[in-house]
């Protein structure tokens, strides 16, 4: 018999970190990897555990989202337990926004209750990787769990952006602690330390228990990592981490599943998209058993042509979406998005370049990255001086410029 499960994302962070790619839209709606957006990943995820019953829950910036989910999304709901439904906050529960994770679950118990699953996958709507969620539920479900956190190892010395957990040889959490100035290290490794991934499997009355008596705590943040957990704990709950590691993804190596990014920085993103490029990628889009899905456009082939002086146009180690016109132009090392013409003579070098954009002739770019709907004059030099990129442009700490969508600062 299939389980009842209810999938709840967590999409309404301001991605204050990413900006100004977030300056118009809400973090899990950037766009990613030529053609998707950064929500995608977690809807694909649900989709392809045969997932079907899943809220979005959105707050700030979220009409970008929102557009994009029907778009791409709104043809799933052709079933009565088939749907991908976008929620902003409607303040169902008082006069304010969301407070805190655990209480944009709380303003919505009532999708949980009208739905009765029995198990709620309340997961984050802002990272790239794959993982098969009915096995983690399944994990959950044997252990007769409480929750169930999915867990990755991170070096130390970045544990301290996450929840840090210890357990027992079973998997049971002995021990929480949500971004720790000194976090508890693996046993066996001392280098690394095992945190929380920000998805969750909880057994439906435990949710709505613990988001019920957190509501009434006015001390509280209210937030999963900070308060909730760690009081079910405390309460002495059944609270298990389930390996992300061991997760399998049809069509993968039989190598442990570790690919699981937090594009929360533009350094973060820059390098996850660029992770795309490589001959044998270290997160692989070509992968049919496992399909990430996004929202489709009406749009010819690419298209690769000879300029009037008879340049050719090439692109090496490059990813090329759809309706992009390469005339007599040099692209290497890139991911190029969709409707995107780069004219004669342009040099376009470790860049990430967004939909319908159009780079002039003889143009320079390197590590940059373009979002939609720029501009790009003939002969501009971007990327080679960064005291001259910094009096125009964002420049993350490590260089990385960042036009936004229609600058005004240029030409």
């Amino acid at each position: 018999m299939r389980k009842r499960v209810l999938g709840m994302i967590k999409a309404g962070g301001k991605g204050t970190r990413l900006f100004p790619l977030t300056r118009d839209r809400a973090k899990p709606a950037v766009p990613f990897g030529c053609k998707y957006r950064i929500i995608d990943f977690a809807l694909s995820n649900f989709m392809n555990s045969e997932i079907y019953s899943i809220y979005v829950l959105t707050q700030f910036k979220s009409q970008s989202l929102t557009e994009h989910l029907q778009r791409g999304w709104g043809h799933i709901s052709l079933l009565k337990n088939h749907f991908i439904i976008p929620v902003p906050a409607q303040m169902q529960t008082g006069e304010s926004w969301y407070k805190g994770t655990g209480d944009a679950i709380f303003q919505n118990l009532n999708l949980i209750r009208e739905n009765r699953p029995q198990y709620v996958a309340v997961f984050g709507g802002d990272h790239i990787y794959r993982m098969d969620v009915t096995q983690m539920v399944n994990f959950h479900e044997a252990q007769k769990a409480h929750v169930t956190i999915a867990g990755i190892t991170v070096p130390i010395e970045q544990a301290t952006e996450f929840g840090v957990m210890k357990i027992d040889d079973d998997g049971r959490i002995l021990d929480f602690e949500e971004k720790p100035a000194n976090p508890s290290p693996m046993p066996n490794d001392p280098s690394r330390a095992l945190v929380s991934m920000g998805n969750y499997v909880f057994s439906e009355r435990t949710l709505t228990t613990a988001l019920t008596e957190d509501a009434a705590t006015e001390s509280s943040s209210h937030d999963f990592g900070q308060d909730i957990l760690p009081r079910l704990l405390a309460e002495g709950k059944d609270l298990f981490c389930y390996n992300f590691e061991t997760n399998i993804i049809p069509g993968t190596t039989d190598e442990p599943n570790t690919y699981w990014r937090d594009v929360g920085t533009i350094d973060a993103y820059y390098e996850a998209t660029l992770d795309l490029r490589d001959v044998v990628p270290r997160f692989d889009l070509f992968n049919p058993y496992w399909p990430i899905g996004t929202a489709q456009r009406d749009l010819p082939p690419s298209k690769f042509v000879h300029d009037e002086q008879g340049r050719r146009g090439e692109a090496v180690q490059t990813l090329i979406a759809e309706g992009s016109i390469i005339s007599g132009a040099s692209v290497q090392g890139s991911v190029i998005g969709r409707n995107v013409h780069i004219h004669s003579f342009a040099e376009i070098t470790d860049s990430i370049i967004m939909d319908n954009v159009d780079i002039g002739e003889g143009a320079k770019l390197r590590g940059v990255i373009i979002d939609k709907n720029v501009h790009v004059p003939a002969g501009e030099i971007i990327g080679y001086d960064r005291e001259k990129d910094e009096e125009r442009f964002f420049v993350s700490e490590s260089g990385i410029v960042v036009i936004p969508k229609e600058p005004s600062n240029m030409g």
